[in-house]
């Protein structure tokens, strides 16, 4: 909650479509407790500029020419630690909210948010909050609790993050320090836990049913 009297919450945008970046600049600096104070198109523009800014939050968006916004997260933190980043993004893959969030992420939006909901979203990240949509967070929650009830061991799960990256048998041993055929039997194993016969069907039905 923003005291009567009390400065404006300085935001930046970092948004390539023009379009969605001016809209955003209206609404945000159409409140009373917010301003935004400068945008740009681009990671690279806004890596050479923000030092030169006192800020409070930063809306970036995934999908950026160049540097991605996952990218700029850390970059941006180390210039300014203190700042609360929102990425604000059409994609709602739970892969990407956690590389978002895990990066330095204060919050993650999705831009069908409502101009209500997106500006109680910045005080809320200001004021110590890490705001999410409805449908984000129920994703993050759902992370949480996706292994429950795995039927994999730790290690059959490590494998097969591995082998859903593209990695190979050697590679995989070499990451984990075993030897190749210790890692042919965990993925024997899992096959025969999930009921497949391919490394496509496991990565498939592990996705589906949230095992990693």
């Amino acid at each position: 909650m923003i005291s009567p009297g009390a400065r404006k919450i300085r935001v930046a945008l970092i948004e390539d479509d023009s379009l969605i970046r001016e809209g955003f600049n209206q609404l945000i600096n159409g409140e009373e407790n917010c301003e935004c104070v400068v945008s740009y198109g681009d990671c690279e523009s806004a890596l050479k500029d923000l030092e030169n800014h006192l800020l409070d939050v930063v809306l970036v968006d995934i999908e950026l020419p160049g540097i991605s916004g996952i990218e700029g997260i850390p970059k941006i933190k180390t210039i300014m630690p203190n700042v609360n980043i929102i990425v604000i993004t059409v994609h709602e893959n739970d892969q990407l909210v956690f590389e978002a969030l895990c990066a330095g992420a204060t919050g993650y939006l999705t831009k069908n948010i409502s101009p209500t909901k997106l500006i109680e979203s910045i005080i809320d990240a200001y004021s110590g909050g890490a705001p999410m949509s409805t449908q984000i967070a129920r994703m993050v929650v759902s992370s949480f609790q996706k292994n429950l009830d795995s039927p994999l061991t730790k290690r059959e799960t490590e494998v097969l993050e591995l082998l859903s990256k593209g990695k190979s048998y050697s590679t995989i041993a070499d990451e984990l320090f075993v030897d190749k055929e210790t890692i042919r039997t965990h993925i024997k194993n899992i096959y025969l836990k999930l009921e497949v016969h391919s490394k496509a069907e496991a990565i498939e039905k592990a996705l589906k049913d949230k095992l990693i």
